[in-house]
């Protein structure tokens, strides 16, 4: 059984410069740099009838080149945060790819996914780390916008399970070529 997702990598000199918002909160695990990605669809632990399928499927999705913007901090989990991340800005091309994925999941199989999709980097993720810390974290850190960078490929990952963070190898990738599609049969 395989712990599969699909993602966009993020190129180098943005994981360069992603590194320099890893500081500064005491208890966070920062994510190594070669782990940063932007999630497009958690598979979960899914078995390998159903990752070959899943495969099929994402092969058949024509996704054009994208521009990717990174831009703003943010957390997850509220009163107990749990997570730190720099934020996607949600452009249509880059929701039309991520329901494509959605489609693709669903068709192969999966569960639909019940959470609503906020693309983002994840810079750490958070135990016993309080709200305030957090609050002064995003205070010293200001406003986060990294220059922009064009999506060449998704890939479908695969963690070892239960370690949240990497570190994740591409099973698969799938060049950028043409038009999303948008077929909603499921």
């Amino acid at each position: 059984m395989a712990r599969l997702f699909t993602g966009i990598e993020i190129p180098e000199h943005i994981r360069t410069e992603l590194t320099h918002f890893q500081s500064g909160l005491t208890d966070a695990r920062w994510i190594a740099p070669e782990n940063f990605h932007l999630t497009l669809r958690f598979a979960g632990d899914i078995d390998d009838r159903l990752a070959d399928d899943f495969i099929d499927f994402l092969q058949m999705i024509e996704c054009p080149p994208i521009e990717i913007k990174l831009n703003g901090l943010g957390s997850f989990g509220g009163k107990k945060p749990r997570a730190i991340w720099v934020g996607v800005e949600q452009s249509p091309e880059l929701m039309q790819l991520q329901h494509a994925h959605e489609m693709a999941a669903q068709k192969s199989g999966l569960e639909p996914e019940t959470r609503k999709f906020t693309p983002h980097v994840t810079l750490a993720r958070l135990r016993y780390v309080s709200p305030e810390a957090v609050a002064r974290y995003f205070q010293e850190r200001g406003s986060v916008t990294l220059p922009a960078f064009e999506l060449e490929r998704t890939v479908l990952f695969s963690a070892r399970p239960g370690g949240g963070g990497g570190p994740y190898r591409v099973e698969t990738a799938f060049p950028a070529s043409g038009l999303i599609d948008q077929s909603e049969d499921v």
